[in-house]
């Protein structure tokens, strides 16, 4: 059999498999989510010898530290991918909850409904813990997955979508509800993406190169965000030891992932006073700063910025710090610069911070928090499927509902339009 028509028949089963899945009870669902986290427990040893493939795969390919991290499920990972599915089974169902309802004058009743997207495809890399993450949520929405993850977690990845069939079997659903391509062939995420007939949405998790990839090729919707390049403001008269305590955060705690800070920004007012102690901070854990101008006469260690500078998501320990007269400059140099991911202002004033909510367009913005803080989880979702930097259909972390769309149900007594 071909590959084209392999992945032709995946798609057509998930359609089918959509069909009992879209009226599948939530009892039945959050069933099925702890029954995955039972055998991600019982099958551990399995789970990690078949993981072991992959890394040993990975070192031959010479792959990084960080991406050789980002691949072990280690057993505190799998904890966490039973404790997510655990989370995700306690928040409440979002398929088939009335948005609004209302009755027109001639009478007709009319509801708009919450019901499952259909068939959702997820094109990611590297983290093999995803596959979990991604197949749970989208369950719990009453939607079907097909999963295409990067080669170098294929016997992770694998092994993972045989104990979420296993699941789906013994809760008596249709294990084709959740369904891996089964190939390292690249060719395989062409195919996929020309299934408009059998799949509802794109989904890709991955590097800025992934998802534009998948953007120029695909026939169906894809939601995207491209990368993070995201700000904190430290405003005029903001308490400093918080300031520093955020930008700290923000940029150090996980410098490799999308909503880490990559930029800050700093009121002239007190660059002179804050600048000098965040800048050892960082340097103290080998933070590299590429300033502006006034900046580098502040701390002269910091490396002068070039244009690229501010626009660039560096995924490690690299920051643009630049100065700034007023919140206006700053909210201009992130309506210039920003990918629409996570910004964030420290503050003391509350009409500035409504200011820099009101007019920062990004999916997630904060009042004197970290910008770590733009995950599904941290946020209540449960889990994430990932974080959307596109409005349609769902701005910033993806949970349960947003994996949801709606329609109208509208119930008459014989009524004919004039």
């Amino acid at each position: 059999m071909s590959l084209e028509q392999t992945i032709t028949d995946i798609a057509k089963a998930a359609r089918q498999a959509a069909r009992k899945m879209a009226v599948c009870s939530t009892i039945k669902k959050n069933q099925v989510l702890e029954t995955i986290a039972e055998k991600l427990i019982s099958q551990k040893n399995r789970i990690q010898e078949q993981n072991e493939k992959d890394l040993a795969y990975g070192r031959e390919k010479g792959l990084s530290n960080a991406m050789i991290d980002r691949l072990t499920l280690s057993d505190k990972v799998i904890d966490s991918m039973v404790q997510g599915l655990k989370e995700v089974s306690q928040l409440p169902d979002p398929v088939g909850t009335t948005q609004n309802a209302y009755v027109r004058p001639n009478g007709l009743q009319v509801a708009r409904v919450r019901i499952p997207l259909g068939v959702i495809g997820i094109i990611y890399e590297s983290r093999p813990n995803v596959t979990i993450d991604a197949a749970g949520l989208c369950l719990k929405a009453g939607n079907t997955i097909i999963l295409r993850g990067g080669s170098e977690a294929y016997h992770s990845n694998m092994v993972l979508t045989e104990v979420i069939y296993q699941s789906l079997e013994e809760c008596g659903l249709p294990g084709e509800a959740v369904q891996y391509v089964p190939t390292r062939d690249r060719e395989a995420v062409k195919i996929m993406l020309a299934q408009e007939e059998n799949i509802d949405l794109i989904i890709p998790r991955g590097g800025e190169g992934l998802i534009r990839f998948v953007v120029q090729n695909s026939t169906i919707p894809v939601l995207k965000h491209y990368k993070g390049v995201c700000h904190v403001y430290v405003d005029e008269g903001a308490d400093l030891s918080m300031s520093e305590n955020i930008c700290f955060n923000s940029k150090v705690q996980r410098p490799g992932v999308c909503n880490a800070m990559e930029t800050m920004l700093v009121h002239s007012s007190i660059a002179n006073t804050f600048l000098p102690a965040m800048a050892n901070h960082f340097f103290d854990y080998h933070v590299e700063l590429r300033g502006c101008p006034k900046t580098c006469k502040i701390v002269p260690k910091a490396t002068p910025a070039s244009d690229k500078d501010w626009g660039a998501e560096f995924l490690d320990l690299i920051l643009a710090v630049k100065i700034v007269e007023n919140i206006d400059e700053a909210i201009a140099h992130i309506d210039q610069y920003s990918s629409n991911h996570t910004d964030a202002i420290v503050t003391s004033d509350y009409t500035r911070a409504r200011k820099f909510v009101n007019e920062v367009d990004s999916s997630v913005v904060l009042v004197n928090a970290s910008t770590r803080f733009n995950d599904g989880g941290q946020l209540g979702l449960g889990a994430e499927i990932g974080i959307s930097t596109s409005k349609l259909h769902a701005f910033g972390p993806m949970g349960a509902e947003e994996l949801t769309g709606t329609k109208f149900i509208v119930m008459g007594e014989g009524q004919i339009r004039e």
